[in-house]
């Protein structure tokens, strides 16, 4: 089972939100191979922001080209979110964006 935890690095301790889940949790997977993932956490965007995106930004968008919602999504995913990181070229999702990387990725459709 994995569960994902919050919390706060408060004077390089980890304090987390749910600390009795986390010790349930670990004392359940005593003796298995476990794996932890610690990094910084990004807001996701908010769902004002999703409405704005495919109701506004995007509607318009379909509505002048004449192509679906999800057309237009993908057309302008493929315009603005490349990643050109690899030896192969990428599309990021905008599911995965923080709301920083998505405010710059609305800008750069307006």
């Amino acid at each position: 089972m994995k569960k994902l935890f919050r919390g706060k690095v408060e004077k390089c301790k980890v304090v987390l939100d749910d600390q009795r889940g986390y010790d349930l949790l670990v004392a359940s997977l005593n003796g298995k191979d476990v794996e932890i993932t610690l990094g910084r956490h990004s807001k996701q965007r908010s769902n004002p922001e999703n409405r704005y995106y495919w109701g506004v930004v995007i509607k318009l968008i379909s509505e002048y080209t004449g192509y679906t919602a999800n057309e237009s999504h993908d057309a302008m995913r493929m315009k603005f979110l490349i990643n050109h990181d690899g030896k192969l070229e990428t599309l990021k999702s905008t599911t995965r964006l923080s709301t920083v990387e998505f405010e710059e990725y609305m800008s750069s459709i307006r």
